[in-house]
């Protein structure tokens, strides 16, 4: 295997790449767990409680919306140039914001970080599947999915630490002085050789995308919540939507060089590898949002052993892309995701059964499970994808995959808080009684401070207790549905050996 890209005069060296590589995707990894620690301190110090949600939606938001489109533009420019453009908005962003004076101002900034955050997993991603060979990849994605177990280890503590003897400013500033080491590794060391052509960019498509997913965002974050699922303003936005992606698909189908090709939604290990990227993003938004309640809530635990428990899943997740990445030589991608797709089955069983007398130990042992499903399927099929197409697709079929599992973490919040909300109020309702009728969704609130909770009287903290338990089993029971629909889809992945690490396809 060359150290060089597309036989560049000047050696890439692989390994100093790989390290900018890991920098870059550690910051956009410890981004999400850093900033939550902090969430409290900057609402209590600029105010504007009522939008503190708006404080991930518009990262979320922007991050989603870029992500296909740096993908296909590091096909057409190259992954240098575009890695080093999205680090450096992200930093110009995490400038801002550790600078805002108002929630308005932090919420535009986090759009700006947003942006640049969408350049970096996937064009980071993608880079490991240019300068290393499908044989060595496998190995190489056990290393880079470390880096979301340290950051998920790492995120909190750090970040608990800078607000409590710094500033929640410091939060955003820390990534600043990696991003330049990373943008500096990539500079020296990563070399392309570019065909010096002009280059159709797919304006249009790019457009209408970003109208398409802006419109959904806004009705996913917002439906249920500032408006009603039927005012004007949601039926509006859901007319845009469906029509500019109509547009969106016309466009795409006369375009030279489409945003997203169409073609690779017909290569089926790419299809059946994004729709379970969907179904796991889906659970992967109802375990990570909603156990800390239960762990809280219904056991009783503090903060602290509640982000245990999303710990253990944080821990899985990079041991069984470490060993994915051996057992996947010897067994192919598609037993790999198998033995992966039970782990998601059987971690989604024991969330279901899960009881109040398990303790944190029997809440942290599902998520690890969870985790080690997570591990060994989305290994298995970043390595896939990128074996079966050619460079020139590899970034926007890499973004694509992302893009997926973004796209299931937004549907699931909304799918799933609207289940825990209907149900809690429904069990008030049904089994509250008397007690029922002065409960609503905010009451549920008092269940996560050990203060709030020891002033409730014993029936309507039973009451309270009961409704929420009972709520986040029927969320549980929709993991689970979603943990089989990928252990199914599994199933449908092809066995011909041209897909167990063909390196034909990839170079």
């Amino acid at each position: 295997m060359e150290d060089t890209i597309g036989n560049t005069a000047k050696e890439t060296k692989r390994k100093y790449v790989l390290a900018a590589v890991m920098l870059a995707m550690f910051i956009g990894a410890i981004e999400a767990t850093i900033v939550a620690t902090a969430i409290p301190a900057i609402v209590g110090d600029l105010g504007g409680f009522s939008r503190y949600s708006w404080i991930f939606s518009a990262y979320l938001l922007m991050n989603t919306i870029t992500v296909l489109i740096y993908g296909k533009l590091s096909d057409l420019f190259g992954r240098k140039p575009v890695i080093m453009f999205g680090i450096s908005v992200f930093l110009l962003g995490s400038l801002l914001c550790g600078l805002a004076a108002s929630m308005g101002q932090l919420i535009i900034f986090r759009l700006l970080q947003g942006i640049g955050a969408g350049a970096v997993m996937p064009v980071a991603t993608t880079i490991v599947g240019d300068i290393y060979s499908p044989e060595e990849r496998p190995k190489i994605q056990g290393y880079l999915s470390s880096v979301w177990g340290i950051s998920a280890v790492m995120g909190p503590a750090v970040g608990g630490l800078l607000v409590e003897y710094a500033s929640w400013r410091w939060v955003f500033w820390v990534s600043i002085p990696l991003g330049i080491l990373s943008m500096a590794g990539f500079w020296l060391f990563l070399h392309e050789n570019m065909e010096k052509k002009k280059p159709e960019i797919d304006y249009a498509g790019a457009g209408l995308l970003t109208v398409v997913i802006s419109a959904l965002m806004i009705i996913l974050v917002e439906g249920g919540v500032r408006f009603s699922w039927t005012s004007p303003q949601i039926i509006g936005l859901l007319a845009v939507a469906v029509a500019a992606f109509l547009l969106f698909i016309v466009q795409e189908q006369k375009t030279a060089e489409p945003m997203v090709p169409f073609e690779l939604w017909k290569i089926r290990p790419i299809i059946i590898a994004n729709i379970v990227s969907f179904t796991t993003g889906l659970m992967l938004i109802g375990i990570s949002s909603f156990l800390p309640a239960y762990v809280q809530g219904v056991m009783e635990k503090s903060a602290t052993i509640a982000g245990f428990t999303l710990t253990a899943m944080s821990i899985g997740w990079p041991i069984a892309s470490t060993v994915a990445g051996k057992i996947m030589l010897k067994i192919g991608y598609r037993s790999t995701a198998f033995i992966g797709g039970i782990f998601l089955v059987v971690g989604s069983m024991m969330f279901v059964a899960i009881i109040p007398g398990a303790g944190p130990v029997g809440a942290a042992l599902s998520s690890f499970c969870v985790g080690v499903g997570m591990g060994l399927t989305s290994t298995s099929f970043i390595v896939l994808i990128q074996s079966a197409v050619s460079w020139k697709q590899r970034g926007i079929t890499t973004a694509t995959n992302m893009f997926m599992r973004n796209l299931g973490n937004t549907v699931g919040a909304a799918l799933l808080g609207g289940i825990l909300n209907g149900q809690i109020l429904r069990y008030f309702s049904e089994q509250g009684g008397r007690l029922g009728e002065n409960l609503t969704l905010d009451s549920t609130n008092k269940l996560l401070t050990e203060e709030q909770r020891n002033q409730l009287g014993s029936g309507v903290k039973a009451l309270l207790q009961d409704g929420l338990s009972h709520s986040l089993h029927s969320v549980y029971v929709a993991v689970l549905i979603f943990g089989i629909m990928s252990f199914i889809f599994i199933l449908f992945l092809p066995k011909k050996k041209q897909w167990q690490l063909d390196s034909s396809s990839s170079q």
